[in-house]
């Protein structure tokens, strides 16, 4: 057992110095509206031939490329037809996954993701308040959180 385990364990270390995470990709109706959203949010800018079936955001210091192997990991957005606004907590269409953002004040970043067309989520499960939960202008729940 203790081979398999260290084959294992040599395995996935060789794989995982090869991997990074490249994109993180977000399904909704509209992926140049919602890419925008994240844009403003963010500071960052859209990808020269995003439209609304395609969009990905650009990060301060480029997206990961073969001439970029130091770049950053970035969104994406893609349009599906039949989108149904995720649900949470629970519910038919539960979330799937959601975003962090680290702030340094929550009270003050949250005009400017209000502004952009969050909304304030009505669940704030938060007892201390280190975290607040929006959902972005098409339901997907995000956080800002105080970092």
């Amino acid at each position: 057992m203790r081979s398999a385990v260290a084959t294992m364990h040599a395995i996935s270390d060789q794989v995982s110095s090869q991997l990074k995470l490249d994109l993180v990709i977000l399904d909704c109706p509209d992926a140049l509206a919602l890419g925008h959203f994240y844009a403003e949010i963010l500071g960052w800018n859209l990808e020269e031939g995003s439209d609304a079936s395609w969009t990905t955001l650009v990060p301060p210091g480029g997206t990961l490329s073969p001439d970029n192997p130091e770049g950053r990991t970035t969104l994406a957005f893609q349009r599906i037809d039949d989108w149904v606004e995720p649900t949470w907590p629970g519910g038919d269409h539960p979330q799937q996954f959601h975003l962090d953002f680290s702030v340094s004040d929550i009270d003050q970043a949250e005009p400017a993701v209000l502004a952009a067309g969050a909304r304030v989520h009505q669940h704030q499960p938060s007892e201390r308040g280190t975290f607040r939960v929006y959902l972005d202008p098409v339901g997907h729940p995000f956080c800002l959180v105080s970092g």
